[in-house]
């Protein structure tokens, strides 16, 4: 079993920075890949970054490539999603999830946070 609980979230104007974490409970937090999700208002949740469970391999969708980097620290049980240059199309509600494998499909992620807040206002 993995909770999660994401921080970081808040107001910004565009152009800025935010980094958000999501810190995990349970032993395996290092078996597991931990991507992050985003879903904005009357819209769909997709996918924005995935990394590996020793952090070798990362993957991001198109939309945020070059301007987010998602990271971890196995050590702390968090994984981070930094945000620059940020745009009011980045506002959503962001989401932690893991899951054993890599991958950027939200139904194959077992375990889920609760969402953070992000804002970025013009």
């Amino acid at each position: 079993q993995v909770q999660l609980v994401e921080s970081g979230g808040g107001l910004v104007q565009a152009g800025g920075s935010l980094r958000l974490s999501c810190a995990a409970s349970g032993r395996t937090f290092s078996s597991y890949a931990m991507g992050w999700f985003r879903q904005a208002p009357g819209k769909e949740r997709e996918f924005v970054a995935v990394i590996s469970w020793r952090g070798g391999s990362t993957y991001y969708a198109d939309s945020v490539k070059g301007r987010f980097t998602i990271s971890r620290d196995n050590a702390k049980n968090t994984v981070y999603l930094q945000m620059n240059s940020l745009k009011p199309e980045d506002t959503a509600v962001y989401y932690c999830a893991a899951d054993e494998r890599v991958g950027a499909r939200q139904d194959e992620y077992d375990y889920w946070g609760q969402g953070t807040q992000v804002t970025v206002s013009s």
